[in-house]
């Protein structure tokens, strides 16, 4: 499996504090299955001043010291990244951190306040070339009455990604029940951890991955914690990825048929 956001970096956020957590959450992960995990700090300006070329400094440490405690774990670099004005032009320069430098990003909206104009953000986004993966909405306070800007800002071009522990109630039951309607009806393109240390928040993805089974069956459960993962990593082109359930099955082909079949019933 591949976790794309892990607080794994000791001491520059709100993440591992220290060397020792660091390594305990790495094998953790290995122990779990995982067998690459994205370095995805905050960048929050005011609070967590970190940037590209520190990131990429503190991930290449980390690997030397993942392998002189031997443990397999593949590190690359990314970050979770808050919404700011000037966040085209960081991507662009290096300053704000790609996945493995490539299209894809993780955003963070704010947890408790919805932003404004942020289907205007992600649009502008996209038309530079870049593609928002939004981290954990289920988790946000503010989805139940937004719900449905999430499922447009999918069928714009931008990513979701669920939190694996919201699906096993780690983070309560709103979050659970948001992150499994946003899956039984097919918006989620990858699972993560979002592991922000080794005991309250643990890097367990393979949990995520059963859940997800039971919504979605075995190979859209890998598409999350694997496929599109290796994809991102690999910069490949969203329409080359799986499609997503949920965009699959409200095709506009998909809706001819429905519609097709609804005036045949009604006749009946």
């Amino acid at each position: 499996m591949i976790d794309l956001h892990c607080h794994l970096l000791p001491g520059i956020d709100d993440g591992a504090p220290d060397l020792e957590t660091a390594l305990a959450m790495a094998r953790i992960a290995v122990a779990d299955g995982i067998e690459i995990v994205a370095c995805t700090p905050h960048i929050y300006p005011g609070l967590y001043e970190n940037d590209g070329p520190s990131i990429r400094r503190a991930v290449a440490e980390l690997q030397r010291r993942l392998i002189d405690a031997d443990i397999p774990l593949r590190l690359t670099h990314g970050a979770d990244t808050h919404l700011a004005r000037d966040l085209v032009d960081g991507l662009r320069s290096g300053r704000v951190p790609s996945l493995h430098g490539g299209r894809y990003f993780l955003l963070e909206p704010p947890h408790h306040v919805a932003p404004p104009r942020l289907g205007e953000t992600v649009f502008d986004l996209l038309t530079a070339g870049y593609v928002p993966v939004i981290t954990h909405p289920e988790r946000l306070s503010w989805i139940e009455d937004h719900y449905g800007a999430f499922v447009e800002l999918v069928r714009r071009g931008a990513w979701l990604q669920v939190t694996a522990g919201s699906l096993t109630g780690r983070f309560g039951p709103a979050a659970q029940y948001w992150g499994e309607r946003l899956l039984d009806e097919g918006w989620v393109h990858i699972l993560a951890t979002d592991s922000h240390g080794a005991d309250r928040r643990p890097p367990l993805l393979a949990e995520g991955q059963r859940a997800a089974e039971c919504w979605l069956g075995a190979e859209e459960a890998t598409y999350l914690v694997r496929t599109r993962p290796k994809g991102i990593l690999d910069n490949i082109e969203p329409d080359r990825m799986p499609a997503l359930p949920g965009l699959v099955s409200t095709a506009p082909w998909m809706q001819s048929v429905k519609t097709m079949l609804g005036k045949w019933l009604g006749r009946y």
